[in-house]
């Protein structure tokens, strides 16, 4: 058995993840007791993967110092407690999986804080973070671009996958595509577990092509700190016009890569995609699923980067989510993701530039050289997806550029020398293509 440890953290963190329980216990015919009510076998094979729960508790005020260095820091040994405890009783620990926001303290203060304690037990397994990133209009809190750089700071250094989503663009999915007036968090919490379910779907309910965290990471993060991925499921559907619609898996391609069924706010169009995961779960032909998966990469052949053949994964599942006939989870790792880390960190440099709110952090004993190390990785990483957006399959004339210029000084010599040896590989690959 693989199992799992789920950790939720902070006020954001805890409402998705009792949400995402109420989702797992049903599709595993669980009741609100703790008594097995389901009407299939398959529903107890691999009931162990999640289920066993822990708790904790406290709150760090919307201030990632405090979460991360002060009162969190008094916190995380009794929970890294707990994980060591339930990573003992595991068959076969796959991995760990966290629910945060990046915007408030403890989620995201706190939150990293544990990633890195975890990182530093457990190396060698995978670690999945559910992030809800601050969004483009609505603020909940004035001081979010600095929790949510330094969050991001320590996510590239230590998660192997990150999903984003924001509450901006499931408000949108509930207003046009669920047709829902007044959507609450509850609606919103629901869309991600939806996912969250996909994600995992694999590991708890047999299938006919099977996807865990590990194959998907290896097969989504084509550079290890271009780990953030776009998720997506489907179908979505008004609950008035939900018996009119036929789901079939046209349908379900069809709408998984329509960029208004993002969770996430960024459009999909404006950026490429390195690579793609499809979770389809129900009933249907494989065949049929990697036809579309094809058409569709062929249809749009621009929004794929070139110099990654067949940057599609697909996992099938025979288990559909409850009330439903069959589904999918779509999961994109595209270039446009630049968009929320370019806006954050525009936000978080207006308030920097003026040291506004700083003291609340350097209070806590944080550094200001904290802060400006944050900002430049975040800068990096926007710099770094758009270099692979306009990259393209032609190397030859970059490894000749690299050669003329030569190492300018003693401190870029072995910079240099790294990037031309990737470049050289990378160039071979290439002429063996054409050999072919």
């Amino acid at each position: 058995m693989r199992e799992i440890v789920h950790l939720q953290i902070g006020q954001c963190g805890n409402q998705i993840g009792s949400k995402f329980w109420e989702v797992i216990s049903e599709e595993h015919g669980i009741n609100a007791t703790g008594i097995y009510e389901g009407d299939n076998n398959v529903q107890l094979e691999r009931i162990n993967v999640y289920f066993n729960e822990a708790h904790g508790n406290s709150g760090a005020g919307n201030n990632w110092a405090k979460g991360h260095y002060t009162e969190g820091a008094e916190l995380v040994e009794q929970v890294v407690d707990r994980v060591r405890h339930e990573s003992e009783n595991c068959d076969c620990l796959q991995g760990f999986q966290l629910v945060h926001s990046l915007g408030g303290g403890t989620g995201s203060g706190m939150g990293t804080l544990l990633i890195n304690k975890i990182r530093e037990e457990y190396p060698d397994r995978i670690m999945n973070t559910f992030s809800v990133m601050p969004s483009p209009k609505v603020s909940d809190t004035v001081v979010e671009p600095y929790n949510a750089t330094l969050s991001v700071h320590q996510l590239l250094e230590n998660t192997d996958e990150t999903f984003c989503f924001d509450n901006e663009a499931l408000y949108d999915i509930c207003f046009r595509t669920l047709k829902l007036t007044t959507p609450t968090y509850g609606d919103l919490n629901h869309l991600v577990c939806m996912t969250m379910s996909g994600v995992t779907t694999s590991l708890r309910f047999p299938g006919q092509l099977n996807a865990d965290l590990r194959k998907l990471a290896v097969n989504m993060v084509p550079f290890p700190r271009l780990h953030f991925f776009m998720p997506g499921f489907a179908p979505l559907t008004a609950r008035g016009s939900q018996q009119y619609r036929a789901l079939s898996v046209p349908e379900l391609t069809q709408q998984m890569f329509d960029a208004r069924n993002m969770m996430t706010a960024c459009d999909p169009r404006r950026g490429r995609y390195l690579t793609v995961a499809g979770i389809f779960r129900g009933r249907m032909s494989t065949k049929e699923v990697d036809e579309q998966m094809l058409a569709v990469q062929q249809k749009h052949s621009n929004n794929f980067v070139e110099w990654i053949p067949h940057n599609v994964k697909v996992a099938v599942c025979d288990v559909p989510p409850r009330g439903l006939t069959m589904a999918s989870t779509f999961i994109g790792n595209n270039t446009a993701i630049q968009e929320i880390f370019r806006r954050v960190g525009e936000q978080f440099s207006l308030m920097f530039r003026r040291k506004a709110f700083l003291h609340w952090y350097t209070g806590e004993g944080m550094d200001e050289m904290e802060f400006t190390e944050a900002e430049s990785n975040l800068n990096d990483l926007v710099s770094e997806y758009q270099q692979y957006q306009d990259a393209t399959t032609d190397v030859d004339s970059e490894v000749e550029d690299e050669q003329e210029e030569g190492p300018s000084s003693p401190a870029t010599t072995k910079v240099e020398s790294r990037v031309e040896v990737k470049l050289e590989t990378v160039t071979e690959t290439g002429k063996e293509a054409v050999a072919e």
